[in-house]
């Protein structure tokens, strides 16, 4: 997505979300500044996480983040963007 991202993870016992949220954050805007050649902070501080309860809200979950760039335009199908776990199942 071009302007936010979607992750599924599940942390291993003794390495907070927040840590590992704060690593992946902070890597990629030291990367993204580098490319585009600015400096500055580049994420907003919100982060919008999830408790997944069972099998059928990890479907669900999923399938949204999978859709996502179909309902922004940026594909016709969740297959069809590059960066998605879709993309990985059915190009591989």
């Amino acid at each position: 997505m071009p302007n936010h991202g979607h992750i599924m993870i599940r942390p291993h016992e003794g390495y907070p979300l927040e840590k590992i949220m704060h690593s992946i954050k902070s890597f990629t805007a030291s990367e993204a500044n580098r490319i585009i050649g600015r400096r500055g902070n580049f994420w907003m501080r919100e982060v919008f996480d999830r408790y997944i309860r069972n099998a059928d809200h990890y479907a669900r979950a999923k399938r949204y983040i999978e859709n996502n760039p179909v309902k922004a335009g940026l594909c016709n199908f969740p297959e069809d963007w590059e960066f998605s776990s879709a993309y990985r199942k059915t190009n591989e």
